[in-house]
């Protein structure tokens, strides 16, 4: 082997590691920036859209950015309504749950030589305690331990400052930071890392593309699909779900077990779980079989095992950050990949 190459690649080698771990050890740091990067990245199209419409850059990336953040706000006041109506729902319930297990299967369980039955009283009072105030004192709890929990207080404070601005520098100045950026790689590499990264953002756009047009379809499907039911909220959880799932599995799984919720405290165990999961069921099977193998395709390449993998991977990692960056990085492995396999078929360890 050439001596030259094998230092060039100990090397980068070399500079991947410390790259990596900086990114290890800043991960809380970096989660705002993050955040900001990947919307910028989703963000980048309307505005450059926008701008060749004659509208100034900076007015197009003030509107798209309102626009995104408003999306987003409205997505996690989905949740407001279904709090709301469903603690109070939580606290009458449960303890009636309660009772019918008791009723119904601990004698189906003595029968197994199982002794095993639910404190009623004990679950009432625990429930009282949790979800006895109102909404004003609910509030006035978590503020106090957002006081108590001042990490947690100044992340949030944090995502709520840092990603709007952050967002706002990076569509400004996308065009000047990736001249910079081109202008660091070497240019006896640039023809192989530019044809990489073009591959990269090719694969990137369209499942992202498809991503969306597969969330609204969603989002109307199970609004429609428990209006029909008769949930109460069905437009809230719906909706949710069906914008949600572009955190893959864990979207869905928070807005199953939200309707799983909405329908077992209005129809009872047996009646809610049975519709729910009549809905979310045909919704698994409209998305697997219908929906995105049409407007996503298989052209990102990663098997659901893949993804699961992926998301517990980067999030054991690098935490929310992982959970962030885990398909995009999943995405740009399987193009390297991709291409060391072609270059694995074209060597003479191969061909032999």
């Amino acid at each position: 082997m050439n001596p030259n190459l094998l230092s060039r690649s100990w090397r980068w080698g070399l500079l991947a590691l410390v790259l990596g771990a900086v990114i290890w050890l800043l991960a809380p740091v970096l989660a705002p920036f993050v955040v900001a990067a990947v919307l910028a990245y989703i963000l980048h199209a309307p505005v450059s859209a926008l701008q060749a419409r004659g509208v100034p850059r900076l007015l197009a990336v003030l509107a798209v950015e309102a626009l995104a953040l408003l999306a987003l706000s409205g997505l996690l006041l989905l949740l407001v309504p279904v709090l709301l109506h469903e603690l109070p729902l939580l606290r009458e319930q449960v303890p009636r749950l309660a009772v019918r297990f008791n009723e119904t299967l601990v004698p189906l369980l003595a029968r197994l030589g199982v002794e095993f039955s639910l404190d009623v009283a004990a679950i009432k009072a625990m429930m009282l305690k949790v979800f006895g105030g109102n909404a004003d004192e609910l509030i006035l709890a978590a503020l106090s331990s957002l006081r108590i929990g001042g990490s947690v207080a100044l992340a949030v404070v944090g995502y709520l400052v840092l990603v709007p601005v952050a967002l706002y520098y990076l569509l400004v100045d996308a065009h000047r930071l990736s001249a910079w950026a081109a202008s660091l790689v070497p240019p006896r590499l640039g023809p192989s890392v530019f044809g990489f990264a073009r591959e990269c953002d090719d694969l990137l756009s369209h499942y992202l593309r498809g991503q969306v047009l597969v969330m609204l379809a969603l989002a109307a499907y199970y609004t429609l699909a428990l209006m029909v039911l008769g949930f109460d909220l069905a437009v809230p959880v719906g909706l949710f779900t069906g914008l949600a799932i572009f955190v893959p599995y864990l979207g869905f799984g928070v807005g199953l077990a939200m309707a799983l919720l909405a329908g077992v405290l209005q129809f009872g165990p047996v009646s809610g779980a049975a519709m729910v999961a009549a809905v979310y069921g045909a919704g698994q099977l409209l998305e697997s079989f219908v929906l995105t193998p049409r407007w996503v395709g298989e052209r990102i390449g990663l098997s659901p095992l893949a993804v699961i993998f992926a998301l517990l991977a980067f999030g054991q990692l690098l935490g929310f950050v992982g959970v962030l960056i885990a398909l995009p990085a999943s995405a740009v492995l399987l193009v390297l990949l991709r291409r060391a396999q072609s270059l694995y078929f074209d060597s003479k360890l191969y061909r032999g």
